[in-house]
């Protein structure tokens, strides 16, 4: 009886030490991110409704790190970037295409760092050199979206691909984002000089700019205007197509014959002097690449830069990832940015709507 008791006290000291061993554990990690104190300054192009979903976990996890997010569209962030320089506020960037990325490290804007977690990230979603100047969450890519309903009324078809959409009977039912504000916009006028070598695309958009009913400033506005049935057909973000189905509006997302034109959405740190709040910026950045959150990227857009077994989100396309067009050059698009926009400015510019 003795023995027995004895062996129960000891197993219960040993549930104790094993409990107070793992308490110890998880408060010693958050008393190490409770350290990591300061007022972060964020730019971003991400989607405004999922920011709040996405930070969640950070806010939970850096409690004493006070975030100041500064959103808009890819183009206008890109813009703001390059000419605040090195005097611009932002500590971070975060969801900005690679692309974009990619011009800012031409300008000696980003500062190299391997955030926690990388090497998990597929080797074409991110720098190819280390430390990475920048890291890739997701891809998002441009599809056409089309109000099933506003088409049969006028008799048309669904387009299948982008040569139907410079068909005349489509002239004044297009709206499509404007590639200077736009990232989608972008790498939708960027994929289609990619796929079709210039001459042919920019005769091909000379065709298609008959059929613009408007260019808006963002990339998800032409598939709300296609749900609302304010223009039947809208060159927009896949996600923002899915987004509109899933509200229960008429529309289909197509996937165009000739692939889908995409950009990575990329973090970064920015290189400047006297950083005030380098350790946070750091742990930003490590943590806008942990699984979790990986995970809630994906679900939003239906894609992930690292390997996965996720779940593909309802309504998705699932042909989205074959669809992507293989050769796309980042690194062309981001050296051929100013020299398309300046051409497609100059020939198309003046059907731009005002900025929302």
């Amino acid at each position: 009886m003795k023995n027995h008791i004895i062996k129960v006290f000891i197993l219960i000291l040993s549930l104790s030490v094993l409990a107070a061993c793992g308490s110890n554990s998880s408060n010693g990690k958050q008393s190490a991110n409770e350290k990591v104190k300061g007022e972060l300054t964020v730019y971003t192009a991400i989607e405004e409704e999922l920011i709040p979903e996405y930070l969640k976990s950070f806010e939970e996890q850096y409690p004493n790190v006070e975030l100041n997010i500064v959103r808009d569209s890819t183009g206008v962030v890109t813009a703001k970037l390059l000419a605040e320089g090195e005097n611009t506020k932002a500590d971070v960037v975060w969801g900005l295409a690679a692309s974009s990325l990619l011009a800012l490290e031409g300008k000696d804007l980003l500062k190299g760092y391997t955030p926690k977690g990388s090497e998990k990230v597929l080797p074409e979603y991110k720098d190819s050199e280390q430390p990475e100047k920048w890291v890739g969450n997701t891809a998002f890519m441009t599809g056409v979206v089309v109000n099933t309903t506003e088409l049969k009324k006028r008799n048309l078809p669904n387009p299948k691909s982008y040569e139907d959409l410079s068909k005349p009977e489509y002239k004044g039912l297009i709206v499509m984002p404007h590639p200077a504000s736009s990232g989608t916009g972008y790498l939708t006028v960027n994929a289609w000089v990619q796929m079709m070598g210039e001459e042919k695309a920019w005769e091909y958009m000379s065709d298609l700019h008959e059929n613009i009913a408007a260019y808006t400033h963002s990339g998800s506005k032409p598939a709300k205007q296609a749900a609302s049935g304010e223009y039947p057909i809208g060159i927009s973000l896949v996600y923002s197509g899915v987004t509109q189905k899933q509200t229960g509006a008429p529309v289909e997302v197509i996937m165009p014959e000739e692939g889908l034109g995409w950009d990575v959405e990329a973090n970064g740190l920015i290189n400047k002097e006297n950083m005030k709040n380098e350790e946070a910026a750091k742990a930003f950045l490590d943590w806008a690449v942990s699984e979790d959150v990986m995970k809630k990227y994906y679900d939003a857009n239906g894609f992930s830069t690292m390997e996965n077994d996720f779940e593909k989100p309802e309504g998705f396309p699932e042909t989205v990832e074959d669809k992507m067009y293989k050769e796309n050059d980042l690194k062309w698009a981001a050296k051929n940015r100013d020299s398309i926009l300046e051409k497609w400015e100059s020939e198309f510019g003046g059907k731009a709507e005002p900025k929302e």
